[in-house]
């Protein structure tokens, strides 16, 4: 009973309706600040079909004897070849890539789910789905907006709005091209052959030549950077390339710095995905870059999505 009497004269008093409004307020913009970049929520789960979608021809099963280096892979159907150079006072990790059709060069969700907040190690992904080579992609999940198409799958079909950057698509034939989504809708590209879509950007090359200026930054990202980038330099043959940065031994690369060293590798076609902390490179079985969290430890931040070579 007084128990209830205290709670009585509580709410008596003039200021308590503002104590419990405050409390509630504060616990609501805990719970959607939570929800908008903590807590996992799946909207839809990758099927095995959905994993070579978009293909007339399904990637057949890896074969039996493939030859394997610390810096190299090759059997029938893929050859890979990894160098590391200096840049800018930057280690910079360039997998050259020729594969026997486009069916071999995938994409792959964290936890093969699609949804928010739902994140692995670029690492753990590429293992989960046996790759040989892998980079991370463009972390969609820390968007609300834009395309996102993973092995001709629709996932969300919202354009970015107020957004004139441009997305990487990659079409069955496995050629690349640069589009604008207020200028085409998901389906479109989907019905016109893109098996994947990457929005992230901004391209880094078109046409063989440099497609940013030497001040163009991504949002109020840092000039030197880790990196991670895409080309394509002929039929079916690529390039993947990450830099470190953010420590002593690796500066990191501006977006120009990073455009020059795509065009240098000889790409026709360039694109920049998400960098800094999420900027990693497995290859056989391991990561062989040097990735930074929170810019000064080395370890791989947790990633929405990758892009991978294997079958």
């Amino acid at each position: 009973m007084n128990r209830i009497n205290r709670i009585t004269e509580f709410f008596k008093k003039p200021f308590a309706y503002a104590i419990v409004f405050g409390t509630l307020l504060t616990s609501a913009n805990a719970y959607v600040l939570l929800k908008t970049f903590t807590i996992p929520t799946v909207q839809a789960y990758v099927t095995q079909a959905q994993g070579d979608a978009g293909y007339e021809e399904v990637a057949s099963a890896a074969p039996q004897e493939a030859e394997t280096t610390a810096t190299s892979y090759s059997d029938e159907n893929i050859q890979i070849s990894i160098s590391t150079v200096r840049y800018n006072d930057t280690d910079v990790y360039i997998a050259d890539v020729k594969v026997s059709s486009a069916a071999y060069l995938k994409t792959a969700l964290a936890n093969d789910s699609f949804g928010r907040n739902v994140t692995q190690k670029t690492s753990a992904i590429a293992s989960a789905h046996n790759a040989i080579l892998a980079i991370n992609g463009d972390y969609y999940g820390a968007n609300s907006q834009g395309y996102v198409i993973k092995n001709g799958v629709i996932y969300r079909d919202t354009s970015r709005r107020g957004s004139d950057q441009d997305d990487l698509v990659i079409y069955r034939d496995g050629t690349f091209g640069i589009i604008n989504e207020s200028e085409v809708t998901a389906q479109v590209l989907l019905d016109s052959g893109v098996v994947n879509l990457l929005a992230f950007g901004p391209a880094l090359v078109t046409n063989g030549k440099v497609a940013v200026s030497q001040n163009e930054e991504v949002g109020r990202a840092m000039a030197d950077n880790p990196r991670t980038a895409i080309g394509v330099i002929d039929n079916l043959h690529y390039v993947l390339v990450v830099s470190d940065g953010r420590t002593s031994e690796s500066q990191g690369l501006s977006l120009y710095e990073l455009a020059q060293v795509m065009r240098q590798q000889g790409c026709k076609t360039a694109y920049n995905l998400d960098g800094g902390g999420s900027s990693t490179m497995y290859f056989n079985g391991q990561v062989i870059n040097n990735p930074t969290t929170n810019g000064n430890r080395i370890s791989e931040r947790s990633v929405s999505d990758i892009v991978y070579i294997g079958y």
